[in-house]
C-alpha cells in the first residue's frame, strides 16, 4: 500500500469490495466500457496487477489500473481516473505502483494502447518512458479512432520508475 501525503491518496491492490465502484467508474470514463463481469476474476489472478486509488483509507474511489504479465512482458489493460480527480497525480501514482510491481516481477517490456486524441494520457505515459512503437487503425469504437501502441523497455535487469 502506498500513501501520497499531500492528498491522502491511498493506492492498494483491488479486492472484491472495490468492483462495484470500479465498474461504475469504468462506465463514466470510457465510451466503450468493460462489463462489470470483466473485473470479477482479476483481483485473484496472480498474473494481474489490479490497483485502486482511494481518497484516504476506505474513502471514495479516485481511480484504478489493471495490467497483466506473461513471462517478461506486460500490458497496461486499463487506467481510469475519476474526472473530478484528474490532473492531481492520481494516474501517476497508479502507474508508478504498477511499474513497481512489474519491476518486482522482472518484467522487461510493457505495452499499452491509448487513443491518439488522449493527449493527457500520452503525456503521462511519456513521463514514465513509454514510446510509440505502432498504431492500430480504427481500434477504438464510440467514436472510432486509431490506437497508438506504446512500449516501455527496460535495458537492465528491472524496470526503473522515473
Amino acid at each position: 500500500m502506498s500513501v501520497l501525503p499531500p492528498t491522502g491518496l491511498v493506492v492498494r491492490r483491488a479486492v472484491a469490495g472495490d468492483l462495484y465502484e470500479v465498474a461504475a467508474l469504468e462506465r463514466r470514463c470510457f465510451s466503450d466500457p468493460w462489463s462489470a463481469m470483466a473485473f470479477a476474476s482479476l483481483p485473484q489472478n496472480p498474473a494481474v496487477y489490479f490497483g485502486v486509488a482511494r481518497h484516504g483509507v476506505g474513502g471514495p474511489l479516485a481511480g484504478y489500473v489493471i495490467a497483466w504479465r506473461v513471462l517478461e512482458e506486460g500490458e497496461v489493460a486499463n487506467l481510469a481516473v475519476e474526472p473530478s480527480a484528474r490532473r492531481v497525480g492520481v494516474g501517476s501514482q497508479l502507474l508508478d505502483e504498477m511499474l513497481t510491481d512489474a519491476r518486482q516481477q522482472l518484467v522487461k517490456r510493457i505495452y499499452l494502447e491509448v487513443r491518439e486524441s488522449n493527449a493527457a494520457a500520452r503525456r503521462l505515459y511519456a513521463t514514465r518512458g513509454f514510446k510509440e512503437v505502432g498504431r492500430r487503425r480504427k481500434y477504438y469504437r464510440s467514436p472510432e479512432e486509431d490506437a497508438l501502441i506504446l512500449q516501455r523497455e527496460e535495458h537492465g535487469t528491472a524496470l526503473a520508475v522515473r
